[in-house]
């Protein structure tokens, strides 16, 4: 398995990323192929990737593209979803809909399913019963894998362990984890849990949305409000940062996005960067190819330690 893999939320935000169908679709196909052909066979998708008219369009095209792939290939790579909690999905079987529906929109290749947020800090019994639900399901055998995303170390610890009594183990965590990650601390925590536990931490946004593949001295300026609005307050603080990646890909005829992402890998995770281009994951998937030594990730670290202003966190992140 790919110590890399890549998720597919921009697939399913057309408003967000001005995608056009037809067009953008065929793009994000020749982007799927290079991913795969990169090595990358991890892929993380959501049933809230294409909300309203767009329901779940970040399923159906994956679905699609994986489809046309061999039977070999198909089998070598692990899908993940993430199901959303929802205020209307309630009860043991709050998740059943949900899920068949995700599962025919990937064409049956389904491997992993998430529980995409907590809600042990508005509606705990709303969670526990959820994830029951899921266990239900992964012991009919419709899928073999669990997961969540967006827990902090003790709702780990209480989720590892309601898994635990019914013998069934909690394959992964998903967490906002980059150099520039709001909470460094609580993501070192995580790591710690996620060791003693044998859990593998999942880091979404390893890029910073892109904050960290732009080079020092230089800026950029999103399409939407609220992206800019995150740029022009973090990129000024960032230059010494930004200055470290890109010695170290200097040294290693690399990308400062291949830097980041190796980054991650030195401290244990699997990041699962978004890919919009088919040059973005042949990108991505050269980061494979190497690692930093340690004093690369140390300078890294420093740097990142040094950086004040970081990535907002996010509002679903539990304790």
């Amino acid at each position: 398995m790919s110590e890399i893999g890549f998720g597919t939320w921009a697939w399913g935000n057309k408003l967000l990323w001005g995608y056009s169908p037809n067009h953008d679709d065929q793009l994000l196909k020749e982007t799927f192929n290079a991913a795969i052909e990169s090595g990358l066979n991890f892929i993380d998708t959501a049933d809230s990737y294409g909300t309203g008219a767009l329901d779940g369009r970040s399923e159906k095209l994956l679905g699609k593209y994986i489809h046309t792939l061999p039977k070999g290939k198909k089998e070598s790579i692990t899908v993940a979803t993430k199901l959303a909690p929802y205020p209307w999905r309630l009860g043991r079987k709050g998740y059943y809909k949900a899920f068949f529906a995700s599962k025919e929109r990937l064409q049956n290749k389904l491997d992993r399913v998430q529980l995409h947020w907590s809600t042990s800090r508005y509606a705990p019994w709303q969670e526990a019963l959820l994830i029951d639900g899921l266990c239900d399901l992964y012991e009919e055998g419709l899928f073999s894998e669990i997961g969540v995303s967006n827990m902090g170390p003790l709702r780990l610890k209480w989720m590892h362990n309601r898994l635990k009594e019914r013998g069934i183990p909690l394959k992964s965590i998903q967490i906002q984890f980059s150099l520039l990650s709001p909470q460094p601390n609580i993501s070192k925590a995580i790591l710690k849990v996620c060791k003693d536990l044998n859990i593998e931490l999942l880091a979404y946004s390893p890029l910073a949305l892109g904050i960290l593949a732009i080079p020092p001295c230089k800026t950029s300026t999103p399409k939407t409000l609220l992206r800019r609005s995150i740029f022009n307050r973090i990129i000024p603080s960032t230059n010494d940062l930004r200055e470290g990646l890109q010695k170290i890909a200097i040294n290693h005829k690399a990308s400062q996005v291949q830097v980041a992402l190796n980054w991650c890998r030195s401290h244990g995770t699997k990041p699962i960067p978004g890919i919009r281009t088919p040059n973005h994951a042949r990108d991505i998937g050269k980061a494979c190819k190497w690692k930093l030594s340690n004093s690369e990730k140390l300078l890294l670290d420093n740097l990142s330690n040094n950086t004040r202003v970081r990535m907002p966190n996010n509002p679903f992140q539990s304790d």
